[in-house]
């Protein structure tokens, strides 16, 4: 595979949830990789922290579930650079909600940030990924295709961008615009307790699912990372309509 500090050298990308965890992570992995990056989020002052690590990146907070976001973020790049080559899907949330008490506005709050704002920010980054022949990597979940009691309306989420991405692949393959997932087992993050879970609640999950995870530990979002740029690199681009799961052998179990 050609190096990625070549292959990735002056690229444009879009990164959301930028702020924490796996999207500050792949911000700072494509910026090494020579690539210019917009890191997207809510959190300003997370935004800022991530940009402070690497001068390649650039930050704009705002929230992408806002009706013309997406629209804002890419007409942000390409005012700043001129070209959007790659479009980085991570943002999202998790919601542990068992059936007995689920709830309409959650339901539809967490669509609407895992499912309706990627869709809108691929739409809106379409034209440009176009012209560049570029590729959108969207973040699922071994849960994207695995059960999760608890928390089945964030796995359905997970499930429906691992469709997305099939279905785009197909769609946009005549415009040379890759779509590929990456799917993510455990991962070191801020995810659990941003879903409102207690300290011991999230230590006793995580502990369980270590003991899950044949490797015996929870990934790191560098890891995942690693992987995102690998895939949306153009040294890639015979991959297409693909999910690769990066999760210690969880799915095997």
């Amino acid at each position: 595979m050609k190096d990625q500090l070549t292959s990735l050298q002056g690229k444009t990308v879009i990164v959301t949830g930028a702020g924490s965890g796996i999207g500050s992570a792949s911000a700072l992995a494509f910026a090494h990789a020579g690539a210019h990056v917009l890191g997207v989020g809510r959190r300003a002052e997370a935004l800022r922290d991530t940009a402070a690590r690497h001068p390649g990146i650039a930050v704009l907070a705002i929230d992408i579930t806002a009706a013309g976001a997406a629209l804002t973020i890419v007409d942000a790049v390409i005012k700043r650079w001129g070209r959007l080559d790659v479009l980085v899907n991570n943002a999202g949330a998790t919601a542990v909600m068992p059936l007995a008490e689920a709830d309409a506005l959650r339901i539809g709050e967490l669509l609407a940030l895992n499912v309706t704002a990627p869709t809108m920010l691929a739409q809106a980054a379409l034209p440009h990924l176009a012209a560049s022949r570029g590729a959108i990597v969207n973040v699922s979940s071994t849960y994207g295709h695995r059960p999760l009691p608890g928390a089945a309306h964030y796995a359905a989420s997970k499930a429906a961008i691992e469709q997305l991405t099939r279905s785009w692949a197909l769609e946009l393959a005549a415009d040379g615009i890759r779509v590929n997932a990456l799917a993510p087992g455990p991962t070191e993050s801020q995810a659990l307790a941003a879903a409102g879970l207690p300290d011991a609640v999230v230590e006793q999950i995580k502990q369980d699912e270590i003991a899950r995870i044949p490797l015996g530990r929870r990934g790191t979002p560098e890891e995942v990372a690693a992987w995102i740029v690998r895939l949306a690199d153009p040294a890639a681009m015979w991959v297409t309509g693909q999910v690769l799961t990066v999760d210690g052998g969880l799915e095997l179990t």
